[in-house]
């Protein structure tokens, strides 16, 4: 993108893979993709945090099938636990699924978050810093690998002795990389030299301007020009057809999203889709262009069709996309 030219605002449904069943999965992306969402997103985790007991879909399993029964939405996740897989195998499987999904895969991935899952499945869970060093050289290996058929890498954690890589992506010169976190010491930094987005997720959301204050000040320390870096929000999103129905369904999503890393007051979308549509145009005028939204009835048909039919097109209009 150039300086001068706002990107396209983009609506994405995160939906985290926790105690459904497939087809409950595929009917809701697809769902999703006939209604006009632009993404869908699932989470990176041996199982839900806090949740051990309950059955959840493997992050990139899920999405490699959905590949194959939706057209247009594109796929990812918010976001991939860099540790978990080396990333020269990362980048073939990423390769491989941008083809196979004819270019629909967005590359979200970040240093892991969730100590306890590495301890109980006998994986070594790194100081900050240390996953943070190991991240950006994952970035680089990833990048080479994108762009070069032969592709050699000396660092600290990761190696490469002129590895092939012949398998070009649709995407060039590469699928989208979101990183997402909030750390201003190493986080930010690293989204500033990267990422072609910056996700500020929901534990971060009432330090949005704060952090985006610190991202825009890398970016100019490093030369970068902060419009070249789209910015992204992932946040519960509690949607009522009128503002009778409003007050029910806030008492439903505080019930379940109450928890303060949810953000639900601090950064919640929280309304009828009047309500809503002043939020999102305020929030771009800000500088966000692209939505995760985590539905509080985590994206019912009914939920999806209502903000993709009432809000969607409004937005889209008022700012002359």
């Amino acid at each position: 993108m150039t300086a001068t030219a706002r990107p396209p605002i983009e609506f994405g449904v995160y939906l985290p893979q926790l105690k459904f069943s497939f087809d409950e999965i595929r009917h809701r992306v697809q769902t999703a993709d006939r209604l006009g969402y632009d993404c869908v997103s699932f989470y990176d985790h041996f199982y839900t945090p806090g949740l051990p007991d309950v059955p959840a879909f493997e992050a990139w399993t899920i999405v490699s099938a959905l590949a194959a029964v939706t057209q247009k939405i594109r796929l990812g996740h918010l976001v991939l636990c860099n540790p978990f897989r080396h990333p020269a195998l990362l980048a073939h499987m990423a390769i491989s699924l941008d083809v196979i999904s004819n270019g629909r895969l967005d590359l979200g991935i970040g240093s892991g978050s969730y100590p306890r899952e590495f301890e109980e499945y006998g994986m070594h869970y790194a100081s900050f810093r240390e996953r943070a060093e190991q991240f950006e050289e994952a970035l680089q290996v990833l990048k080479l690998m994108f762009t070069q058929t032969r592709s050699s890498f000396e660092g600290r954690y990761y190696t490469l002795k002129d590895a092939p890589s012949p398998l070009r992506p649709v995407q060039r010169p590469y699928p989208r990389i979101t990183i997402g976190g909030g750390g201003e010491k190493f986080t930010l930094p690293l989204v500033a030299r990267h990422a072609d987005m910056w996700n500020c997720p929901t534990y971060s959301l009432a330090e949005f301007q704060q952090k985006f204050d610190v991202l825009r000040r890398e970016c100019d320390r490093i030369g970068r020009d902060p419009a070249t870096l789209r910015i992204s929000e992932e946040a519960v999103l509690v949607i009522a057809e009128s503002e009778a129905t409003l007050p029910a369904t806030l008492e439903f999503a505080r019930k379940r999203y109450g928890f303060e890393g949810w953000g639900l007051e601090a950064g919640g979308y929280l309304g009828t889709p009047e309500r809503l549509i002043e939020h999102i145009l305020g929030k771009v005028a800000r500088g966000i262009t692209h939505f995760s939204f985590f539905f509080h009835d985590r994206a019912t048909p009914e939920s999806l069709g209502l903000f993709a039919t009432r809000v969607m097109p409004v937005v889209k209009r008022e700012l002359g996309h």
